[in-house]
């Protein structure tokens, strides 16, 4: 039986994941990637993804032993079906549990404040800014249509345990925004990593992880440059990504 339904692919990305994807949604990328390889292996955490899409970094959280089991929140029916059949294709369905709701809403159930991990790659558009997309799956994916910044922040704090962690990747002229939220919320900023495309490139990304009434003390990380100067070739900390699922020395610095 084909487990494609209209405008889907199917690919296999990092870590041997089939992944199922909407050819008219927002596909697996660079920024899905470094924020999977950014959290800290906790073999045996409970974690929660903010904002799911297909999935893929609760599933490179899962394969990776990075957490024992990952809930899913999406919001769009679509997706959170198709979360459902990339964990059975990938036999993950004991690891990724997709949840379909809005991450607004989560503070209501039975799981606040229950999770050791919150990881999200939030909407980083303003709903008023840029162009509104042809699709709607790409609209509401980009634009801040279910949750601002500051809300998806909330959410967090509210799912997470005393000490937990929140991992967030995000756009750096919307910084003073995420930052200031996680102050708002108890979510204390403690390492911070720019991504840049070449050394005399402005970042284009940041990578963030805050802890959940921590105290005041921020390490700025070195920062990731993606390409070797003049080429398209990787740095050896890129290669040490796509290959280990991790960022070299960085937890142990």
């Amino acid at each position: 039986m084909d487990i494609l339904a209209d405008n889907e692919r199917l690919d296999e990305v990092n870590d041997k994941i089939k992944l199922i994807q909407r050819t008219d949604g927002l596909t697996f990328g660079t920024d899905a990637l470094l924020l999977a390889s950014y959290i800290k292996s906790e073999p045996l955490a409970e974690a929660l993804e903010l904002g799911g899409g297909s999935g893929i970094i609760s599933f490179l959280v899962a394969t990776r032993g990075k957490a024992r089991h990952v809930d899913c929140a999406e919001i769009q029916p679509v997706f959170a079906e198709i979360i459902r059949r990339n964990a059975k294709i990938n036999n993950l369905s004991d690891k990724v549990t997709a949840i379909e709701c809005d991450v607004r809403n989560l503070k209501n159930g039975d799981k606040r404040h229950s999770y050791d991990i919150v990881f999200s790659n939030p909407p980083y558009m303003k709903n008023n800014s840029g162009k509104h997309n042809k699709s709607e799956f790409k609209q509401l994916a980009r634009h801040e249509c279910n949750g601002n910044i500051e809300e998806f922040v909330f959410s967090a704090y509210e799912m997470l345990k005393f000490g937990g962690k929140f991992y967030c990747v995000y756009r750096p002229d919307r910084m003073t925004e995420l930052f200031s939220a996680m102050k708002k919320y108890s979510l204390e900023p403690k390492k911070l990593t720019f991504v840049h495309a070449h050394t005399n490139s402005k970042p284009s990304m940041l990578l963030v992880m805050a802890v959940s009434g921590g105290k005041c003390s921020l390490d700025v990380t070195a920062p990731l440059i993606l390409y070797r100067d003049g080429t398209n070739k990787f740095t050896e900390m890129t290669s040490h990504i796509y290959k280990f699922g991790s960022f070299k020395d960085l937890w142990e610095a």
